[in-house]
């Protein structure tokens, strides 16, 4: 099977996000790669259905994150 039809899904899934809901995605992304404290106020900003395990470009931007920041 080949990579490339399951990256695109992740990469049109990762840009529909950002663009329909860029602070909430954008705020995840944070969340998740420790760079927001964790507290009550902004938990409720992040979008957890966007975790899941096929979203393989998002889990790929909060670890690059979360290693070199």
């Amino acid at each position: 099977m080949s990579h490339t039809p399951v990256m695109f899904r992740s990469l049109v899934r990762l840009l529909t996000s950002l663009i329909s809901e860029p602070a909430a995605s954008v705020s995840t992304v944070l969340f998740y790669s420790e760079l927001l404290p964790q507290n009550i106020i902004l938990e409720r900003l992040v979008r957890h259905e966007l975790l899941d395990n096929e979203n393989y470009l998002f889990h790929f931007l909060i670890n690059f994150l979360r290693c070199f920041w």
